[in-house]
């Protein structure tokens, strides 16, 4: 007989434990064919300095989980958010605002948003199972980045430096 493992924390106290966390906002972009899509994400992390590594965690009933899983889909974006983009956080959060408001613009064929204080173009990797969730880790191939203040989310609020 195999012993029951602990049932852990529930999802809400696991939700507000981690909230005490201060995170920068991220909106993940992809393109397939003419769909281009967003999603925001602070579950976003730098893996390894050489080779240069990020990962970003997607859950698996995510539209971007979806496209990020087809085989043709071969890059995606980050775009880290400024402080003054907050209606992009909510807009690819399922809040959206009038799509003409959002900044796109593309390199080399992938959508990225204007005015983030970094933009990063990664190669998908590797895609590792995680629960509800799948950790993807891009080789990042391309970056750019401004001086702005970026958006921070703090116990379910966004909030500034300073």
């Amino acid at each position: 007989m195999t012993a029951t493992p602990p049932a852990g924390l529930t999802p809400d106290e696991f939700r507000q434990s981690l909230g005490r966390f201060a995170s920068g906002v991220t909106v993940v972009t992809a393109k397939s064919g003419a769909e281009r899509r967003g999603m925001t994400a602070n579950a976003f992390v730098s893996v390894s300095l050489a080779p240069p590594l990020i990962l970003v965690s997607v859950g698996t009933g995510a539209h971007m989980h979806a496209l990020l899983a087809a085989p043709e889909v071969t890059h995606f974006g980050v775009n880290v958010l400024s402080s003054t983009q907050r209606f992009l956080s909510d807009h690819f959060a399922g809040k959206p605002g009038p799509e003409e408001a959002v900044p796109w613009f593309e390199h080399e064929g992938l959508p990225l948003l204007g005015g983030a204080v970094a933009q990063l173009v990664c190669r998908k990797h590797q895609a590792l199972p995680a629960g509800d969730h799948t950790l993807y880790v891009g080789f990042v191939e391309y970056a750019r980045y401004t001086d702005d203040d970026p958006l921070v989310y703090f116990r379910g609020q966004y909030h500034e430096l300073g």
